[in-house]
């Protein structure tokens, strides 16, 4: 072969080399998250909860909305609908929440229809809805060093002890569990841009529930997360509306 030939060969080989593009590197999902936290923004969710074991179960289904602010939620609207309940919303505010429905229902003075409480975030539906919450940067930061990045698929375990040092929504959605050493399978979906699309977490029943009905039974929980930054506006119910007392 004429040496001419060769030094094209190669003059082409490094032009191939150079025009092919390089594997981009996943996106930091916790920097994704703080470039959305600004107040007056938020991102809305959709989940489902059942109990699998022995078949599996649908308990309940939920949607809500998370405005921000800086630091994280600031706010939240959640509406929970059961098989075996009333449907039950829960609007929080800062430390403050309001619920209405659920196993309230029936139980308000007259005129009254929302119950004023500490911030118990996720209101009753809480302790079946989603133990991990993505637009609180603590905690995805836990989750991205205690869990494994593949593509766009990030799994891990961690416990409900953990999850209470970092996440405030989760120590208000289950103030009372059975179990701190319970362990949470989570997988977290990310989009190109970084940002959480959906959580999908399961647990052993018995960690919040210990009893023979749930034994060997596990939560799993399935939430999908849209429109990040998406400008919301979140806000306590009408004064009137609201008491702290409730009947028998």
């Amino acid at each position: 072969m004429k040496k001419t030939t060769i030094t094209a060969l190669v003059a082409c080989g490094c032009l191939l080399a150079a025009g092919a593009p390089a594997q981009a590197a996943p996106k930091d999902p916790v920097r994704a998250l703080k470039s959305k936290l600004t107040a007056g923004h938020g991102v809305r969710f959709t989940e489902t909860t059942t109990l699998s074991g022995g078949g599996k179960k649908k308990i309940q289904s939920r949607k809500g909305t998370f405005q921000f602010n800086a630091k994280g939620v600031a706010a939240s609207d959640i509406t929970a609908t059961s098989p075996t309940r009333p449907r039950e919303r829960t609007i929080s505010v800062g430390k403050v929440s309001y619920t209405s429905g659920g196993m309230w229902e029936g139980r308000f003075p007259e005129g009254k229809t929302w119950l004023k409480g500490n911030a118990i975030l996720g209101g009753g539906s809480g302790f079946y809805g989603q133990v991990i919450n993505p637009a609180e940067p603590k905690t995805l930061a836990a989750l991205v060093k205690k869990g494994r990045l593949r593509g766009s698929s990030l799994t891990g375990k961690i416990t409900f002890k953990e999850l209470e040092k970092v996440s405030r929504w989760f120590d208000a959605s289950i103030p009372l569990r059975m179990h701190n050493d319970t362990k949470v399978s989570y997988t977290l979906t990310l989009t190109s841009a970084g940002l959480v699309s959906r959580v999908k977490s399961s647990y052993a029943a018995t960690g919040v529930f210990d009893t023979n009905q749930h034994e060997g039974k596990t939560i799993v929980i399935d939430s999908r997360f849209t429109g990040w930054g998406a400008k919301v506006s979140i806000k306590a119910p009408d004064p009137g509306k609201v008491t702290t007392d409730i009947g028998d």
